[in-house]
C-alpha cells in the first residue's frame, strides 16, 4: 500500500462502482442519511453476497498480509497462556484478540494508510461526478433559456437516484445554493437554486452541516414579494412535512413558526386591521394564510406519528405553536383599529379548533400542552375567555337584528372573499369556544380555572363560564352570518355551545364538577322561568334555544347524580327549601306546554317539537321511582294522555291528498309531522311503565293498549335506542306483563304470537335460506343458542298475572292429530306443544323432540318459581302427575323386582323439575339434582322417582339459630302500630329501621316479624288516600258466584 499507483486507484474506483451499483436500491430506500449508514454497517448481516464483491476480498487480502502474523502470534500466546482454564472457548480468545490488535501500532498504521487511499480514490470519484454535473447543468441551462417563463416547472429526473442526489448536495454544492437564494442575485438564478433543493430528497439537505444557514436563508425568502418564489419554498416545506422523519420536519416547523411570530410582531408588514377586515382576493392576505395553513396542517398531522419519538421534539412543536399563538399587538388603540393576531388567522383556517382537539386526545402530547399553558401561555386562556364574554356582552346589548344585518351588510362587500371585523369575531369566538370545550373536559384543564380577566374585578370561576355558555344558549342570534350558508346551521352560537355542553354531559367525571351545582341549573332554567310568568325567555331567545336546553337537561337527567341535582337540589339532606327545585320547575313547564297555556309560541311550528324535547326531560325523571313520586302531583301522565287523544282525532281528520292539486305536499308534510306528534306521546306515556308507580298510573290513562301497539310496532323494527334510554323494549314488556292489563294488551297487540311464532321457527324450523351444503349443526346445548333470546323472552312475559290471563280456566288442545305445519300462536299452544307431552301425537309433530321438550320444561322450571303459577297449572293441568307418567314411561325392567331408569336428558331435566316444584324453599332447604352428568361409573347419583313420596335425599337438614333479640326494635315498633294521623311518621321509622337492619344484619329477621311487617305496611297504604292509584270497591257477592 506505500506504493499507491494510477492502476491501483483505478482499480479501487471500479470496485467501488461496483459495490455502490449492487447496494443501489437498499441505499435509494433509505429515508435518510444515517439509515444508509446503518445499511452499509450491516451489509454482511443483509447480503448474502457480501463476501463476493471484490472490494471486500480486496480488504480481506490486505488485512491478512497485514495484520495476519500478528494475528497467529496473539492467538498462540493466548491459547499457551490460558491452556489450564477450561473454560475459556472461542468466543474468548476472539475478543482477546480482537481486543489486543486494535489497540496495536500496526493496525492504526493501517487504518491511516488506508483511510487516505480511500480518500483520495472518493475525492476523485467526486470531482469527476462534479465534472459530468457541470456539464449536465449547462445543458440544462441552454434549454431553460429556450423555454419562457418555465422557471417554476418541476424537472425531477426519475433517473437520478436518491444515491447519486446525495453526492450532489455535499457541502460546496450546499454552499453554492445558498449563494445563488440571496436576495441580492437575479430573479432567474434565484429559481434556479431553488428548483435544484426542491428536486432533492429533504433528508439529504436537512443533514448537511449548512442546513441551519440554509434555514435561515429560507425564512428570510418567505418575505420575498413575489409570491411564486415564497409559494416555492412553502412546496418544499411541504414536502419536508410529508416526506421526512419528526427530527427533520420539527427544525422545519420550527423555523416557520418562528417566522410567522416575527411576522405578526414586525410593524413594517401590512397587516390587517379588525376595522379593515380580511380580503382574502388580497396576494399579501393569500399568502399568509397560505403559510398559515401550511403550519395548521402539520398541527393536525403530527400527533399521529410523534408517540414514537423523543418527547423533547413534541415539546418543541408545542412551544413554539403555543408561543405563536400568544402573539398580542399593543391594545392601547381602539378594539376597531386593532391589527389582527395570529390566532385570528389560524380561527379562519381552523374554525373548531381541529388541531387542539386531537393534540388533547392522548395524554402523551396532553401532558405537554397544559403543562406549558399553565406556567407559560396561560394567556392564550385568558384570551380565549375573555373572546366569549365579549361575544356575549355584545349579544346582551345589541338586538339580533341588528347583528344580523351588521354581519349580513359586511358580507356583501365583495362576495364570500372579505370577512368584516364583526364576522372575524365571530370566528374567533367559535374557535375559543371549541378550544375551551376541549380543556374543560381534562382535570388540569379544569385545574387552569379561575382567571383573571382585564376590566373584571372578580375571578371567572368555572362554574362563571359554565353560566356564561348556558346565557349563550339563548342570547346569541340562532342564525349569524358565517363562512357561507351551507355552515349557517353548524356554526349557529346556539348549536355550537350546545355541542360543547353535550360532550360535558357525556364526561362523568367532568359533568359532576362543571355542571351538576344550582347555580349552572338555574342559568338553565332561567328561560323557562321567564316564560312561565309571561315574559319574552331573553331578547334573543327562539323556541330552538329552548330545544337546546331541553336536550342537555334530558342529558343531565339521565345520569344518577344529575338526577339528584334535579330532584332535590344541592342541598339533598336540608329541610328547608327556598325555591322549587328543577324537576318541579321543568314539570310545571311541561304541563302549561301541553296543556297550551303559554301563548308566547302559539301557532309556531317548532312548538310540538319543543313540547316533546322537555317532555323527553320529565321522561329521564319519571321512568325512575324517585322521579315519579316527585311528578305525581302535576298529574303529567294526563296531560300527556289528553294531548294524544286530540292528536290522534287530528290524524284522522287529515284530508285525503288529491293528485294533481297543488296542496298535496303541504297535506302529506302535515300529515307526516302529526303522526310524529302522536307516535312520541305514545312513546311517552309507554315509558311511564318503566316502574311499577308509572305502570299504574298508564294503566289509569285508559291508553295501555294503544301504548303496547305502538312499542311492539317498534320492537318488531328492531331500531336502535338512544344512548340516553337507560333501557330498551325488552325490559318494558316485562314491566307490562307484571299486570293482567298489559298482558291483554300484549296478547291483543300481536306481541305474543310474533315471539311464539319466532321461536318454533328457531325451535323446530330453523332456516329456509340456508343451502344443503352448510347443514345445520347438530345442537349440544340444552338450549340452542338461536333459541336463547326466545327463551328469555318468554321468560319474561310469564310472570303470574299475565299466566293467569292468557292460560287461566282454559283446557289444554290435546288433539288427536297435529300438522307438521301447525305452529303455535299463544302460550296455551307452548304449554301443549312443549311442555304436556302427554301423547304419541304431540311427540310425533315434532322435529326435535329431545331439543323441544327440554326447552319446555327449562320453560316449566323457571315458571314455576312463582308459587301462584305453580298452583294455577297443577289445579289446570295436573304437571306433576303428566311428569311422574313420563317417568313411570322411561323405566327399564330387567327382572320382576328390580327395575331400572333410562338416564337420558329428558328423564334428568323431568326429575330436577319434580324436586323444584314438590319442594319449596332455598339451598339450605332443599337440594336440586344437577342437570349434567357426572365423571365416573355412576354418572347419575341421584335416585329417581315415578311415584310420591319424593325421596327424603333431597331435602336439607338444617339447623336455624334464629337471634330473637335482633327483632325487638321492629318487634317494639309493631306493637306502637295504630291507625291515626301520625301514620306518616310511623311508616319513615319504620322504613329507617329497616333498611338500617338489612345493611346491619340482613339475616336476623324473622319471618314472623317480617310477615306483620308486610301486613301492616300495606294496611297503611290501603288506608292512605295519597297512596291509592286505584279507587276501591266493594264488592258483592252473588249467590251462584259462592256457591
Amino acid at each position: 500500500m506505500a506504493h499507491f499507483s494510477g492502476e491501483d486507484e483505478v482499480m479501487l474506483q471500479a470496485m467501488l462502482r461496483q459495490l455502490f451499483q449492487s447496494v443501489k436500491e437498499k441505499i435509494t430506500g433509505a429515508p435518510s442519511l444515517e439509515c444508509a449508514e446503518e445499511i452499509l454497517l450491516h451489509l454482511e448481516e443483509t447480503d448474502e453476497n457480501f463476501h463476493n464483491y471484490e472490494f471486500v476480498k480486496y480488504l480481506r487480502q490486505h488485512i491478512c498480509n497485514t495484520l495476519g502474523s500478528m494475528i497467529e502470534e496473539e492467538m498462540e500466546k493466548w491459547t499457551s497462556d490460558q491452556n489450564q482454564d477450561e473454560e475459556s472457548g472461542y468466543d474468548t480468545v476472539v475478543q482477546h484478540v480482537t481486543k489486543r490488535i486494535q489497540e496495536s501500532k500496526e493496525y492504526k498504521e493501517m487504518m491511516h494508510s488506508l483511510k487516505n487511499i480511500m480518500m483520495v480514490v472518493v475525492e476523485s470519484m467526486i470531482n469527476k461526478f462534479e465534472e459530468d454535473e457541470m456539464r449536465s447543468q449547462e445543458r440544462q441551462k441552454k434549454i431553460q433559456k429556450e423555454k419562457s417563463n418555465s422557471y417554476c416547472t418541476d424537472n425531477c429526473s426519475d433517473s437520478d437516484s436518491s444515491f447519486n442526489q446525495s453526492y450532489k448536495f455535499c457541502q460546496g454544492k450546499l454552499q453554492l445554493i445558498l449563494d445563488q437564494l440571496d436576495p441580492g442575485q437575479p430573479k432567474e438564478v434565484r429559481y434556479e437554486a431553488l428548483q435544484t433543493l426542491c428536486s432533492a430528497p429533504p433528508s439529504d439537505v436537512l443533514n448537511c452541516e449548512n442546513w441551519t444557514t440554509l434555514c435561515e436563508k429560507l425564512t428570510v425568502c418567505l418575505s420575498d414579494p413575489d409570491p411564486v418564489f415564497s409559494d416555492r419554498i412553502l412546496k418544499f416545506y411541504a414536502q419536508t412535512f410529508t416526506l421526512s422523519p419528526l427530527h427533520m420536519t420539527k427544525e422545519i416547523y420550527t423555523s416557520l413558526a418562528k417566522y410567522l411570530k416575527l411576522y405578526f410582531l414586525s410593524r413594517e408588514n401590512h397587516i390587517p386591521t379588525l376595522s379593515t377586515g380580511i380580503d382574502t382576493s388580497n396576494p399579501n392576505v393569500i399568502c399568509l394564510l397560505k403559510k398559515v395553513r401550511l403550519l395548521n396542517e402539520y398541527q393536525k398531522e403530527a400527533p399521529s406519528f410523534w408517540i414514537r419519538h423523543p418527547e423533547k421534539y413534541m415539546e418543541e412543536i408545542v412551544e413554539n405553536t403555543l408561543s405563536l399563538l400568544s402573539v398580542k399587538h399593543d391594545q392601547s388603540h381602539l378594539v376597531t383599529q386593532k391589527i389582527l393576531d395570529p390566532i385570528y388567522f389560524f380561527a379562519l383556517v381552523d374554525t373548531e379548533a381541529v388541531w387542539f382537539k386531537k393534540w388533547m386526545h392522548a395524554y402523551y402530547s396532553r401532558t405537554a400542552v397544559l403543562r406549558l399553558l399553565e406556567k407559560k401561555y396561560k394567556s392564550l386562556i385568558t384570551t380565549a375567555v375573555q373572546q366569549c364574554v365579549q361575544y356575549f356582552e355584545l349579544c346582551e346589548a345589541v338586538k339580533a337584528d341588528e347583528i344580523l344585518g351588521h354581519s349580513k351588510h359586511c358580507g356583501n362587500k365583495q362576495k364570500t372573499f372579505y370577512y368584516s371585523g364583526q364576522e372575524l369575531q365571530y370566528i374567533y369566538f367559535i374557535h375559543s369556544l371549541c378550544l375551551l370545550g376541549r380543556l374543560l373536559i381534562y382535570i388540569q384543564g379544569r385545574r387552569l380555572f379561575p382567571i383573571k380577566l382585564k376590566n373584571r374585578k372578580d375571578l371567572v370561576s368555572l362554574t362563571d363560564l359554565l353560566v356564561l355558555f348556558t346565557q349563550l344558549i339563548y342570547y346569541s342570534p340562532s342564525c349569524p352570518k358565517m363562512t357561507s350558508a351551507a355552515h349557517l346551521d353548524n356554526y349557529s352560537p346556539a348549536s355550537m355551545v350546545t355541542e360543547v355542553l353535550r360532550i360535558l354531559c357525556d364526561q362523568k367525571e367532568c359533568a359532576i364538577e362543571c355542571l351538576y351545582n344550582n347555580t349552572v341549573i338555574e342559568a338553565l332554567l332561567q328561560p323557562i322561568h321567564n316564560l312561565m310568568k309571561g315574559t319574552k325567555a331573553a331578547p334573543n331567545c327562539s323556541e330552538t334555544a329552548l330545544i337546546h336546553i331541553a336536550d342537555i337537561l334530558a342529558r343531565i337527567a339521565s345520569v344518577e347524580e344529575g338526577l339528584t341535582l334535579l330532584l332535590y337540589g344541592e342541598n339533598m339532606n336540608s329541610s328547608e327549601q327556598k325555591s322549587p327545585t328543577g324537576a318541579h320547575i321543568i314539570a310545571q313547564f311541561s304541563k302549561k306546554l301541553l296543556d297550551e297555556d303559554i301563548s308566547i309560541f302559539s301557532g309556531s311550528e317548532m312548538l310540538p317539537v319543543v313540547k316533546g324535547a322537555f317532555i323527553s326531560v320529565c321522561r329521564q325523571i319519571y321512568g325512575t321511582c324517585e322521579g315519579l313520586q316527585v311528578l305525581i302531583p302535576y298529574c303529567l301522565h294526563e296531560s300527556i294522555a289528553k294531548a294524544w287523544k286530540k292528536t290522534s282525532l287530528l290524524s284522522e281528520r287529515i284530508p285525503t291528498p288529491v293528485k294533481g292539486l297543488d296542496s298535496v305536499s303541504s297535506v302529506n308534510q302535515e300529515s307526516q309531522n302529526i303522526m310524529a306528534w302522536e307516535e312520541n306521546l305514545l312513546d311517552d306515556l309507554l315509558n311511564f311503565a318503566a316502574t311499577p308507580k308509572g305502570l299504574l298510573v298508564l294503566q289509569r290513562t285508559g291508553a295501555i293498549n294503544e301504548c303496547v301497539t305502538f312499542m311492539f310496532n317498534r320492537y318488531a323494527k328492531k331500531l336502535q335506542i338512544s344512548r340516553h334510554k337507560k333501557f330498551g323494549y325488552g325490559v318494558l314488556v316485562t314491566q307490562v306483563a307484571s299486570t293482567a292489563a298489559g298482558a291483554v294488551a300484549l296478547q291483543s297487540s300481536g306481541f305474543i304470537n310474533a315471539l311464539i311464532t319466532e321461536l318454533w321457527a328457531n325451535l323446530e324450523c330453523g332456516r329456509d335460506d340456508v343451502r344443503v351444503t352448510h347443514p345445520r349443526s347438530t345442537p349440544v346445548d340444552p338450549i340452542d343458542r338461536s333459541c336463547q333470546k326466545s327463551f328469555l323472552g318468554l321468560v319474561n312475559l310469564l310472570p303470574y298475572p299475565a299466566v293467569y290471563e292468557l292460560v287461566g280456566n282454559q283446557d289444554l288442545p290435546n288433539k288427536a292429530e297435529y300438522s307438521l305445519r301447525e305452529v303455535p300462536t299463544c302460550v296455551i299452544d307452548i304449554i301443549d306443544r312443549l311442555i304436556i307431552l302427554n301423547s304419541e301425537a304431540k311427540i310425533r309433530s315434532l322435529f326435535n323432540y329431545e331439543q323441544s321438550h327440554i326447552f319446555g320444561l327449562r320453560l316449566l322450571s323457571v315458571v314455576c318459581c312463582d308459587l301462584d303459577t305453580l298452583l294455577l297449572l297443577e289445579a289446570q293441568y295436573q304437571v306433576s302427575e303428566v311428569l311422574l307418567n313420563a317417568q313411570e314411561e322411561n323405566i327399564l325392567e330387567t327382572s320382576e323386582s328390580h327395575r331400572n331408569f333410562i338416564i337420558d336428558g329428558l328423564s334428568v331435566e323431568r326429575n330436577h323439575v319434580l324436586v323444584r316444584i314438590n319442594f319449596i324453599g332455598g339451598p339450605m332447604e332443599r337440594i336440586l339434582p344437577p342437570r349434567v352428568l357426572e365423571k365416573g361409573d355412576d354418572p347419575y347419583p341421584w335416585p329417581m322417582f315415578s311415584s310420591y313420596p319424593v325421596p327424603d335425599c333431597y331435602l336439607s337438614e338444617v339447623t336455624r339459630n334464629a337471634d330473637l333479640k335482633q327483632d325487638n326494635d321492629l318487634a317494639k315498633l309493631l306493637l306502637c302500630f295504630k291507625m291515626s294521623d301520625k301514620q306518616t311518621e310511623w311508616i319513615e321509622n319504620c322504613r329507617r329501621q329497616f333498611c338500617k337492619m338489612m345493611k346491619a344484619r340482613p339475616d336476623i329477621i324473622s319471618g314472623s316479624t317480617l310477615q306483620e311487617l308486610l301486613e301492616k305496611f300495606v294496611l297503611h297504604l290501603s288506608e292512605n288516600l295519597s297512596e291509592c292509584y286505584f279507587p276501591s270497591v266493594e264488592y258483592t257477592a252473588i249467590l251462584t258466584g259462592v256457591r
